[in-house]
């Protein structure tokens, strides 16, 4: 890759990183490094792939493990696991097995570094995506994998703030729905995303989403 294309590609991640207010950025994509399990951006995908789309709210957070970095900045990474109270689930696969949610579950979520030195603790991003924080509701198309919760992807978690799509954390930050729009780029043409289709509506079109989408 030549140093001017690493140029380009850097000066575009601060623009969409300016656009949410974003002070560092650790990669192009705005916000963290990408994490796609499964695809994860249209209602097809989110029918075709997870096993539950759950409306939930964050309501805890804890260390669930921690690995030591052998070099860099960081010594340690640190995963973090939170607590849901699912509200709703507006979809359940009848193709695969996987367990209930129950009344609130355990998600797997972005956790955090620690510096070698000063031993401050440093929020991981994923990009364009959630961090998927306490006192916050998203709406997560989850898959059961290797006996937890996982996100599809990218995709797969959507701010939910007030049952309102694209409001509410987004990539550590609080947004509204002009907001999320811009960080994510929503006004591409070839952009056919879930988010982009129901920006600004509820759960009555969330719902009539994943059914149509079966």
């Amino acid at each position: 890759m030549t140093g001017a294309l690493v140029g380009a590609l850097a000066a575009l991640g601060v623009v969409g990183g300016v656009l949410v207010g974003w002070g560092g950025l650790d990669t192009v994509n705005g916000c963290g490094y990408p994490d796609n399990p499964y695809p994860s951006e249209t209602a097809r995908d989110w029918v075709t792939y997870a096993d539950v789309v759950v409306v939930g709210q964050v309501v805890g957070e804890r260390e669930s493990g921690r690995r030591e970095l052998a070099s860099g900045p960081y010594r340690y990474a640190v995963e973090r696991t939170v607590r849901i109270r699912a509200e709703s689930v507006p979809y359940a696969s009848r193709e695969r097995s996987h367990p209930a949610l129950g009344a609130a579950f355990d998600y797997v979520a972005p956790g955090w570094r620690i510096t070698r030195g000063s031993r401050d603790r440093v929020d991981v991003l994923t990009g364009d995506a959630p961090r998927v924080v306490p006192g916050h509701t998203y709406v997560l198309a989850l898959r059961h994998r290797e006996g937890r919760w996982v996100a599809l992807g990218e995709g797969g978690v959507v701010p939910y703030d007030g049952h309102v799509v694209g409001r509410g954390e987004w990539c550590g930050q609080v947004v509204d729905t002009d907001g999320f729009a811009h960080g994510e780029r929503l006004g591409r043409r070839d952009d056919h995303s879930l988010e982009k289709a129901l920006l600004g509506q509820g759960d009555q079109a969330l719902v009539r989403a994943l059914r149509e989408a079966r």
